[in-house]
């Protein structure tokens, strides 16, 4: 069976929950072999062994924490020209769509991106997508080369497979722009306590209708209920509400989860485009003409400064 690179996302060797993800769709196509890069990359290999991988390249080099994406690359290159496999897959973020696109372009293949299932075909793997704000799902293959696939969190439940996991040192040569954009400094992102937004399975979002940045303590209550992350339309963020990395939304974030409760948000095309893949969405929202009506499972009419506290106690209740 052919072999599948999936590059590794994690923190100081603690995988996240995208790869396990990757590493249940790169079992549909081939036999997965995981990139782990950076401090801690040996660590990764108990969690990746368990959920599928047969073996794992890793390799630890300054210039992962020290510089920008560039090399990544170059290690995720080395490891597509040693394994030569039928597929390259990396989580849908940000920086692994960056990561990506330059290897496509290196390797000379065609690439797939925010993909949200992946099986097998007779002619190479194929992506589902949605395409125009959801409004089309679509299939896809790449007709060139190897595919590199981004596949967006929560598009598949992490199974558990045990595989040998068999650690493999990755040799790994930098290019001279490997070095190129230095990073200068660092901040911690202050913990909320709450999930990652786009891999959180229950996301609970404010807009608008929230009226104020003091009122989103009852958007935060809920969520917290419900052990969710918090989201915001770009109206709430724009106002100065909310802050923009929690912006769900075409110009923000794009999420999938298995439940998005919607607080005060009309629904415009701006927001549905980044919240739309959701299994099951409900809205609240006291307009009952609101478009974001038109797309969900569940619909509340009703002030949500009056439904929404009035749902966060019947959850705490039920949990007892």
């Amino acid at each position: 069976m052919a072999e599948v690179l999936v590059y590794v996302d994690h923190v100081d060797g603690a995988v996240r929950k995208p790869t396990l993800e990757l590493l249940t769709l790169a079992r549909r196509i081939g036999e997965p072999v995981a990139v782990a890069l950076g401090s801690g990359a040996e660590a990764t290999a108990p969690a990746l062994a368990e959920h599928g991988a047969v073996k794992v390249l890793t390799h630890d080099a300054a210039e992962y924490a020290d510089y920008l994406v560039v090399p990544k690359v170059d290690a995720l290159q080395a490891a597509y020209e040693a394994v030569s496999p039928a597929a390259v897959l990396v989580p849908s973020s940000a920086e692994g769509k960056e990561i990506a696109a330059r290897l496509a372009v290196r390797i000379g293949s065609g690439i797939i991106t925010d993909a949200t299932d992946l099986e097998a075909g007779d002619e190479g793997p194929v992506a589902t997508q949605s395409a125009f704000a959801a409004s089309f799902t679509t299939k896809s293959r790449v007709a060139k080369g190897a595919p590199v696939i981004t596949v967006k969190p929560n598009s598949a439940a992490v199974e558990a497979a045990p595989a040998a996991g068999a650690v493999e040192a990755l040799a790994v040569s930098f290019s001279e722009k490997a070095t190129g954009t230095k990073v200068t400094a660092r901040t911690p992102r202050e913990s909320t306590g709450r999930p990652e937004l786009t891999e959180a399975a229950i996301v609970v979002s404010g807009g608008r209708g929230v009226n104020g940045a003091e009122n989103f303590s009852i958007i935060e209550a809920l969520a917290d209920s419900l052990g969710a992350a918090v989201g915001a339309s770009r109206a709430a963020v724009d106002a100065g509400w909310y802050p923009h990395t929690n912006q769900v939304g075409q110009t923000g974030k794009s999420v999938s989860p298995q439940l998005y409760i919607a607080s005060g948000i009309s629904g415009a095309i701006q927001h549905r485009a980044g919240m739309q893949t959701s299994k099951t969405i409900v809205a609240i929202n006291k307009d009952a003409e609101a478009p974001i009506f038109d797309l969900v499972d569940y619909g509340v009419v009703g002030d949500l400064f009056e439904v929404v506290p009035q749902l966060t106690e019947e959850i705490k209740t039920r949990k007892g």
